[in-house]
């Protein structure tokens, strides 16, 4: 009996010595998020020490291997992924970037709650991150997020100087890469395949002396997603923030989507995720066991989409002309306004934005929309298509004003925008109208003030259209 034990005894040892080394052959399987990286399961590799993988220190870029600190400068931002220097499509998104613009431009605003919007009845256009603690997010109404944080300061958002800073920023991408697809002001993607040559670095460096040289020249932060396709790269960005770089590849996507929401995949609004949920599609998992073919069956076109991303899979290109689709500038009103000439001096002040806009990004559009929201919250969408693509304020403004004109039956207004779209390169723009003699002699006047803005500032020159009038003084 007793010998019987003792071979038993063996055989589990023998066993558990197996189990052992298989172990320390493989990594683990994580789900979850450190600070810098998505962890992953690995191939067996030949070392039984699986510490050693490739990584960086993202403040003195030293190269950092094993250690969860840089021997260099002590610095904890360590970011280390296996296929760290392989991969090539990234997200760059600016953290909180109309509060951080604002934040470098006072800084007695930097340890305060920073909300940038309009009047109580406007939305939070973006909150700092201090802001987000009690809860403030961005298209909140303004009253609730004073309401979650009463003590934030308020500020009108002032696009101009935001767009600015965007152009600074997108101009140190392009120094990487001319595959810069911007997606709003502050967001694009890049491509930097076959740029290890040109910057002597791998991607994954290149872009961590980018942000460091955003902080340095522009003063805003930014985040990075890492990834060998768009859809993941995008994703990362938003993992880690603010001031993240979070690396995620397609091998690995799969088991790391599947526990999550399927509201966490890019696109999923909640209208679509509130349908998904309703034919019992919580998570992204459940995506991954449908049958591409049936998801079609009942989503359309989006159920081919939802099929493939929910497996990490997306074969878009990077594309830097496809980006931007319009351009286009609104604003809310403290009260309602039913008034039309009110109206039309509104619609003036955001025309003059949109053309501004559309001239610092060469751009123009064959279509103008005009855009209401009524008191009762319901949208007025109307568009007029040209004969030839404008950026000119005066041509946006006469186009727009016929369709306001035709909204204004005493309805009253808490919003109004305008925008162009069907963008296009600004030399195919305002070639001058047989129809209209004088829209050549406005357009030179309307460059002339141009060039006093540039020199003097945007208020140094302003039409009298865009005048509010005087209110009556009391005795």
């Amino acid at each position: 009996m007793l010998d019987k034990a003792k071979s038993l005894i063996l055989r589990l040892c023998s066993s558990i010595r197996t189990l052992l080394t298989k172990h320390n052959a493989c990594h683990l399987r994580v789900h979850d998020l450190d600070s810098t990286t998505v962890k992953r399961q690995t191939e067996p590799m030949p070392s039984a020490e699986p510490d050693h993988i490739p990584g960086f220190c993202r403040d003195c870029l030293c190269e950092v291997t094993e250690a969860a600190r840089c021997p260099s400068c002590h610095s904890p931002r360590v970011i280390r992924h296996g296929r760290l220097h392989d991969l090539s499509i990234a997200h760059l998104d600016c953290d909180a970037f109309y509060a951080a613009v604002e934040k470098r431009d006072n800084p007695d605003l930097k340890d305060q709650p920073v909300i940038i919007g309009g009047g109580r009845r406007g939305v939070v256009s973006t909150a700092c991150y201090i802001a987000r603690i009690h809860g403030v997010g961005s298209a909140m109404p303004m009253f609730k997020a004073l309401k979650k944080c009463p003590h934030a300061v308020v500020i009108r958002p002032n696009m101009d100087k935001y767009a600015t800073a965007g152009r600074e920023v997108r101009q140190l991408m392009r120094e990487l890469t001319p595959l810069v697809e911007p997606l709003s002001i502050d967001e694009a993607f890049m491509d930097l395949t076959g740029t290890e040559r040109l910057h002597r670095q791998s991607p994954a460096r290149s872009l961590a002396r980018l942000i460091k040289r955003i902080e340095a020249e522009v003063g805003v932060t930014a985040s990075i997603g890492l990834s060998d396709n768009k859809f993941l790269a995008k994703l990362c960005s938003d993992l880690d923030k603010p001031r993240g770089f979070s690396v995620l590849a397609s091998d690995e996507a799969y088991d790391f989507l599947a526990p999550r929401s399927v509201g966490f995949i890019w696109g999923v609004g909640k209208a679509l995720k509130g349908k998904l949920e309703r034919d019992g599609i919580r998570t992204i998992g459940q995506l991954q066991k449908a049958e591409k073919a049936d998801l079609m069956a009942r989503y359309g076109s989006i159920g081919a989409r939802l099929y493939h991303l929910s497996r990490g899979e997306d074969a878009r290109t990077v594309s830097p002309h496809g980006a931007a689709k319009s351009i286009s500038a609104e604003t809310t009103f403290s009260k309602d306004i039913r008034d039309l000439a009110h109206l039309e001096r509104k619609l003036w002040r955001l025309t003059e934005k949109v053309s501004r806009r559309s001239k610092a990004a060469g751009l123009a559009g064959e279509t103008v929309v005009l855009k209401l929201k009524t008191a009762d919250f319901k949208i007025r969408t109307r568009n007029h298509k040209l004969d030839q693509p404008t950026q000119l304020a005066d041509r946006i403004f006469r186009t727009a004003k016929p369709l306001l004109e035709r909204e204004a039956d005493g309805t009253p207004y808490r919003l109004i925008g305008v925008g162009i779209s069907q963008l296009c390169s600004d030399h195919l723009a305002d070639q001058g109208s047989l129809l209209d003699m004088d829209a050549g002699r406005r357009a030179d006047a309307e460059h002339a003030m141009d060039k006093l803005r540039e020199k003097f500032g945007v208020t140094a020159i302003e039409k009298g259209l865009g005048f509010e009038p005087r209110q009556p003084q009391d005795d």
